[in-house]
């Protein structure tokens, strides 16, 4: 059986990996480029990983600002291409290690099914503790990124280009970061590499590794049976609000150890049937709310397309959101966009 390395090199796998990035984009842009010369291409990108030879590209990076402001930063598509081969070959390793009700990046997994597991629990516990991680992704520290990633893979050969890739994204959130002490640090905690670029595949799947061993914390240590996390959002549900606060100090303490904090404000006890904001939408145990800033936010994208855009592209907009909002109790909301957009007749037409 071929090691980690070989795998990643096998011309089958990279031919696998320019599709995967590729797809909805061929034709435009830096993939049209890649692809003129694609044969070669891809024959030199075997050949870098092949002779460990291969050197990341820079960033672009860009801000966007729904739901709320993120720099994001986009690899060059060679590395993309890249970034798919090795996740090709390591997810499976990663994913059977991580615990059911981790729903983030992953194949039949996602938001709906999220939504779904936290009505589950909040039709059957009375209380929850919901807590998300302060500055997720520019706070990922590499050194226990890379000890953690080392141990959830069989053997080390493919550790040279985690290696590489990290190191490519050094310094990228710097300006989003806000420094954060913990006990034992001494001056050069600032020096530390950190942060993750968000765009990046490798970066989606690793931060999932990241909270896998919180995740076997939570549910192994702590012993809670009702717990779900969605990349850096995560709930524990119980019947009792003093069992919910002694694992809330614990989960303050436990994550320092990953160098991560939480918006401590906001992580205590509370009855379930007040609603829970999860995901874009409020979660009661008998129905489900649209956040009101998500509609307002939608809003807003649908008049710049209508100043800016084709028809198509704002019909397409409008039917993705709905798509989406539908896991909601949603449908005079849904209602009123399609009458807005002309889709209603459609949709009726449709079923």
């Amino acid at each position: 059986m071929m090691n980690l390395h070989e795998q990643l090199c096998d011309w089958e796998n990279i031919r696998l990996a320019y599709q995967n990035a590729s797809r909805g984009k061929r034709g435009r842009g830096a993939t049209a480029a890649f692809e003129m010369l694609l044969a070669d291409n891809l024959l030199d990108l075997q050949n870098e990983l092949t002779e460990k030879t291969y050197r990341p590209g820079n960033y672009t990076s860009f801000y966007i600002h729904e739901p709320k402001k993120r720099l994001i930063s986009a690899a060059p598509f060679r590395d993309r291409v890249v970034h798919h081969a090795l996740c090709n070959i390591t997810v499976p390793y990663f994913e059977r290690l991580f615990i059911p009700d981790s729903y983030a990046n992953q194949k039949g997994k996602g938001t709906h099914r999220a939504l779904d597991r936290c009505t589950q629990f909040a039709r059957r516990y009375p209380y929850v503790l919901q807590g998300d991680v302060k500055q997720f992704f520019p706070s990922i520290d590499h050194a226990i990124l890379r000890e953690i990633l080392r141990r959830m893979l069989p053997n080390e050969s493919v550790m040279w280009l985690v290696d590489r890739i990290l190191a490519s994204g050094c310094g990228v959130l710097r300006e989003e970061y806000e420094m954060a002490y913990f006990h034992g640090d001494d001056l050069f905690a600032l020096q530390r590499p950190r942060g993750l670029p968000i765009g990046n595949l490798t970066s989606q799947l690793w931060a999932n590794c990241y909270l896998n061993p919180f995740d076997q914390f939570v549910k192994r240590e702590l012993g809670c049976h009702a717990y779900l996390r969605y990349v850096d959002d995560f709930l524990l549900f119980s019947d009792s609000k003093r069992e919910l606060m002694r694992w809330r100090e614990k989960i303050l303490k436990r994550l320092e150890q990953f160098r991560l904090t939480l918006h401590e404000e906001s992580i205590y006890p509370k009855p379930a049937a007040e609603g829970i904001p999860f995901l874009g939408f409020i979660i009661f145990p008998d129905h489900r709310r649209l956040k009101p800033r998500k509609g307002y936010a939608f809003r807003r994208k649908i008049f710049h397309l209508m100043a800016t855009g084709s028809s198509t592209k704002i019909s397409a907009s409008i039917q993705g959101w709905i798509n989406h909002i539908r896991y909601g109790d949603t449908f005079g909301l849904r209602r009123s966009m399609l009458d807005q957009s002309g889709l209603l007749a459609k949709e009726n037409e449709n079923g």
